[in-house]
């Protein structure tokens, strides 16, 4: 682990300590990222930080990585249950990641990894996945790169008023389609300005911001980095915009599908290059994509099926999956071409691969996992990728992504290749939060249930 900042936006240690010892700092957040892709933890003192934390770390109850959404303990975990005592885990600092929180007084977070008290990983953490295939990926030479394209709703409603009202009637910040608007973008500008303005405050690169297909449905793009980096930012940014927008009266959602209209996405961007920045998926000479590159998108394509439950984590994540709908139903890959569910865009250092399946909701840490085992898969077994696809996918005859939960999960738990390269500890765990997700969903009756059948029935 290393102490140095990974830019100068971010802080290092000896900047942490001095700015606790001045004042200028008095609270750090202490956030690791749990299943359902939220940070959770806790804020220290900074006085109490540094004479305990810094060099002896905290620790937190394992059944963190062990609740359904509503943060209700449920049993079937080997990790967590009353037969094992609900003991601690071990957050291990990575300080490579102080960041200020700008919209919080003399507050930095720093993200941690999870760590046993008798020592060693806690495998099931999402970081702790992502890692094994970042280190993964680094014995053989190669360093994973990759950005996330996050699409979410703006509501000029408050989180409370929303809950208050069961969630119907919601005011969108814009009433019409914006996809590429400057007008239907300026119209929530204010917003997604601070929200801009702060991330590169905390550290992070942005792009843009770009109105999309939704009522109030927006995207604000961040610069590709390093796969734990991006998740990393990915996740503090996603709890940022919905602090922020809170602190307008407004609420955003990731939900992949919160209405009827277009669901919003987590389209994936990732590449590999040599430790030395060397090319992987581009042979200059010839002007084309190189074989390491046409192996790690077969890989991608083999277990998309069977890792779709780390791409689509909740019941709602299905919903996205119609036809012509922008988000894929079809097993295929294409150039340019975005119904399919694989599009490869780039040439020389920008060849890149972009996977549409995720929703907004995804766990980047666990998506980013998925992609990088099953394209480091397909290196490994020399996989020859399939034929192209040639013009509209969700007409063709390819294979179908799951589109329930269920089925998922049936493809998850039986994957041979799952089982290889996550551990049949990950593969348990996973499938066990698959199974209270759809015992939580079968047994709830639904609003639009009962509008149906009341009067009706």
């Amino acid at each position: 682990m290393s102490s140095h900042p990974r830019n100068d936006r971010m802080l290092g240690v000896e900047q942490l300590r001095s700015g606790i010892r001045s004042g200028e700092i008095d609270s750090i957040i202490l956030a690791f990222t749990d299943m359902q892709g939220r940070l959770q933890g806790k804020v220290i003192h900074g006085g109490f930080f540094l004479d305990s934390v810094l060099d002896h770390g905290t620790e937190a109850c394992n059944y963190l990585l062990a609740v359904d959404t509503e943060m209700n303990t449920v049993e079937g975990y080997a990790l967590s249950s009353w037969d094992t005592g609900y003991g601690d885990m071990v957050f291990d600092l990575d300080l490579d990641t102080i960041r200020r929180v700008p919209y919080l007084e003399k507050t930095v977070m720093i993200q941690s990894d999870l760590n046993y008290t008798s020592g060693g990983r806690v495998p099931m953490s999402p970081r702790s996945l992502l890692r094994g295939q970042q280190e993964k990926a680094g014995r053989g030479g190669l360093r994973a790169l990759a950005g996330t394209e996050l699409e979410f709703m703006v509501y000029n409603t408050s989180y409370e008023d929303a809950q208050r009202g069961h969630y119907l009637d919601l005011k969108p910040a814009n009433l019409y389609n914006v996809d590429y608007s400057v007008l239907g973008s300026m119209r929530v500008e204010p917003l997604l300005r601070d929200i801009r303005n702060t991330m590169y405050e905390a550290g992070m690169i942005v792009e843009s911001a770009k109105g999309e297909c939704n009522f109030g449905q927006h995207e604000i793009a961040f610069k590709y980095d390093d796969v734990i980096t991006t998740a990393d930012n990915h996740t503090f940014y996603k709890l940022s915009a919905k602090q922020m927008a809170a602190q307008r009266g407004q609420s955003v959602t990731f939900m992949a599908k919160p209405n009827q209209r277009e669901g919003s996405s987590c389209h994936i961007h990732m590449s590999l290059r040599g430790l030395d920045g060397s090319l992987v998926f581009w042979d200059k000479d010839k002007g084309e994509r190189t074989a390491a590159y046409d192996h790690f998108i077969a890989g991608v394509l083999a277990t998309m099926r069977e890792f779709t439950l780390f791409y689509a984590p909740n019941i709602n994540s299905y919903k996205r999956f119609a036809k012509g709908s922008f988000a894929p139903t079809a097993v295929a890959w294409g150039l340019d071409n975005r119904s399919c569910s694989v599009r490869l865009v780039g040439e020389g250092p920008s060849a890149r691969m972009e996977n549409r399946l995720p929703g907004a909701d995804a766990n980047p840490y666990l998506a980013l996992a998925a992609m990088l085992a099953g394209g480091l898969y397909g290196i490994e077994n020399r996989l020859e990728l399939p034929p192209i696809m040639e013009g509209n996918a969700y007409d063709s005859d390819a294979e179908h992504v799951p589109h329930t939960m269920a089925e998922a999960r049936e493809l998850f738990t039986n994957s041979a290749i799952a089982r290889e390269v996550f551990g049949d500890e990950v593969v348990e765990h996973y499938t066990r939060y698959a199974d209270v997700e759809i015992e939580q969903y079968d047994a709830a009756v639904t609003d639009w249930e009962v509008r149906r059948g009341f009067e009706r029935h």
